[in-house]
């Protein structure tokens, strides 16, 4: 089971939310399984859009490199979901750059 940390930045963040995210980044494991931990930061930008809703997440893997994505959404879920999206295809990449080595 690897680190999830959630933050959330100028909200707060309900136990609901927190463990979407957790169980999305837990399920990047069936991905690649050397992932050490995970930083979630949900933020809520003040402006008068609509998708104001911000979800950042870096994966620490081995090798010291951090996997990073940040989207932006009209949800948290699905600013997470997109974010989880481009992090699997990262995760993909670094698979291949391991084994080519």
């Amino acid at each position: 089971m690897m680190d999830v940390k959630v933050q959330a930045v100028h909200f707060k963040a309900d136990q609901k939310l927190v463990e979407f995210c957790e169980k999305k980044v837990n399920k990047l494991d069936l991905f690649f399984d050397g992932i050490i931990g995970a930083d979630i930061v949900l933020k809520l930008e003040n402006d008068e859009e609509k998708e104001n809703k911000i979800a950042e997440i870096r994966l620490s893997v081995p090798s010291n490199e951090n996997l990073f994505a940040k989207k932006q959404a009209r949800t948290f879920e699905e600013a997470t979901d997109s974010a989880i999206d481009a992090l699997r295809r990262q995760l993909k990449k670094y698979k291949e750059k391991l084994k080519a080595k």
